[in-house]
């Protein structure tokens, strides 16, 4: 007999629980087969564990602990998840289909987020205000709540504990709603975190559909706060709600991030840089570099020689450390992909190179070949989201133009300049409109450096001291050592008011 499906059930209140009803499956994309199946929370459920950790934030420790013990218990972790990284590594590349040497690289940085998150706890101090004359005023940031994080499957460990982490470290009881398609991962943090000393029940990992349990869980008034990853179309959703509700809401959401490479670039950086922008994770990034927007002066030469390195790249089996371009997500990645490939040509686009969907051994997995495009810099691929291995392709004529097209979308994530003019870098820099804004890289990331775009990009900030803070909420104390309450007495002049 076949070795029977594991069940991952959610974590909630310090052990993983009876499984539900209803659960759903796992799949390896790389195989098309189940490698765990999880619950499907039904609101009934959703709304208990909302309820404990309402009680869990107000009668529990962690809300009033000393920024010590947080700070400990973060450090703990980091140090547990950084010795378990090869268990994490092999289910995550299951899980996303990603080739197993970008999840050895990436993950490998993870317990950064929570080692910063536990100093800034440490060391994060309040203030004391200017006021005017004998008082003094103390400011103070207290957590927000219960806090409710809704997670990709694009990078299930790494956004997860990026959230995760500030959430912690300011106080607050956390509920975690990773995405259906890649939860393995997250739903490990939950013994880990337990193994660190975290209180039972600050830390919730609750699974299902976006659509139902993600839904219910954002709908509710008892939240302090929602931090969510996603699209869009999920964001529309969830803020009317979140704001009848009065509950503010971080979003980061798609992008549709420029490459603006300019001619004083050698042609073989140039490439390497589109390469690196916009084929990590199979392009299902939300700050691909899925506009490659290329001066007049190098063109030809980067194209043919994009067109080359494209064609040489390895596509295979994830797990195979030779491989650099693993599956996208899911069938339905893969239709979506297709479906920008078709409309792309039919506008009259140009296909240079991929544009079709493609199986491992067996003749299963979702593979899609990386594509380039030729396209104008106004057509549907070159404006909206693929979320796949599809660039476009845009020859500019002048760095006006390269400017002119980086801000002509409605996103404003993420963007790269590749210049060896350094006068020129910062000047287009200064005039790109996104959050990130990159010289000579992309993709680089750190606890430290707030990360969020403008526009139909999000609001709100993942990292640093901006992320630390929107999960507080400050407080204003006013001592006073001389105003005397005389305002209604007769006889008295200069009586203060404000």
């Amino acid at each position: 007999m076949s070795n029977p499906i594991p069940h991952v059930s959610n974590w909630i209140n310090g052990a993983y629980t009876t499984a539900t009803a209803q659960t759903i499956p796992v799949l390896n994309p790389a195989t098309e087969t189940p490698i765990a199946t999880i619950d499907s929370t039904p609101p009934e459920t959703v709304h208990q564990i909302i309820s404990d950790s309402v009680r869990t934030f107000h009668d529990g420790p962690w809300s009033q602990t000393e920024a010590s013990d947080r700070f400990a218990v973060l450090s703990t972790a980091a140090r547990l998840l950084r010795a378990r990284l090869p268990e994490f590594i092999t289910l995550e590349t299951r899980q996303t289909g990603r080739p197993i040497r970008e999840m050895q690289t990436q993950l490998a940085r993870v317990p950064e987020w929570l080692e910063y998150f536990a100093s800034l706890a440490r060391v994060h101090e309040g203030r004391v205000t200017p006021f005017h004359g004998p008082v003094v005023n103390t400011l103070t940031r207290l957590p927000v709540g219960v806090v409710a994080q809704i997670t990709p499957y694009n990078h299930p460990l790494l956004i997860a504990t990026k959230k995760i982490a500030a959430a912690l470290a300011a106080g607050n009881v956390v509920i975690v709603k990773p995405s259906e398609l890649g939860p393995l991962s997250v739903l490990q943090l939950g013994p880990l975190f337990q193994e660190a000393g975290l209180p039972d029940g600050v830390l919730q990992i609750v699974c299902g559909y976006g659509s139902e349990t993600g839904r219910v869980l954002c709908a509710s008034p008892l939240l302090g706060k929602i931090d969510l990853t996603g699209g869009l179309a999920t964001y529309r959703a969830i803020a009317p709600v979140a704001a009848g509700n009065m509950v503010p809401v971080t979003a980061e959401l798609g992008g549709k991030a420029p490459v603006c490479l300019f001619a004083s670039v050698e042609v073989e950086r140039a490439v390497q840089a589109a390469l690196f922008a916009g084929f990590i994770a199979s392009g299902q990034t939300c700050v691909t570099g899925s506009r490659l927007l290329v001066h007049g002066g190098i063109y030809e030469q980067f194209r043919d020689l994009l067109v080359k390195r494209v064609g040489a790249l390895r596509m295979g089996d994830p797990m195979d450390l030779n491989t650099q371009i693993g599956t996208v997500i899911s069938r339905a990645a893969v239709e979506r992909c297709e479906g920008f490939v078709d409309r792309a040509v039919q506008e009259g686009g140009r296909l240079l190179c991929g544009g079709r969907s493609m199986t491992g051994p067996g003749g299963k997995g979702f593979f899609f070949q990386p594509t380039i495009i030729e396209a104008a810099s106004d057509s549907y691929l070159a404006c909206h989201e693929v979320f796949g291995p599809v660039l476009a392709l845009i020859r500019c004529e002048s760095e006006e133009q390269i400017v002119s097209v980086a801000n002509s979308t409605p996103f404003a994530l993420g963007a790269s300049v590749w210049t060896n003019d350094f006068t020129q870098a910062h000047r287009v820099a200064a005039q790109i409109d996104a959050g990130i804004v990159w010289i000579n890289g992309h993709h680089l990331n750190d606890p430290s450096s707030p990360w969020g775009g403008f526009k139909e990009s999000g609001m709100g900030k993942e990292n640093g001291l901006e992320a630390y803070e929107s999960y507080t909420k400050v407080k204003s104390t006013l001592i006073n050592y001389g105003v005397a309450p005389t305002w209604f007495d007769d006889g008295v002049t200069n009586a203060r008011y404000g």
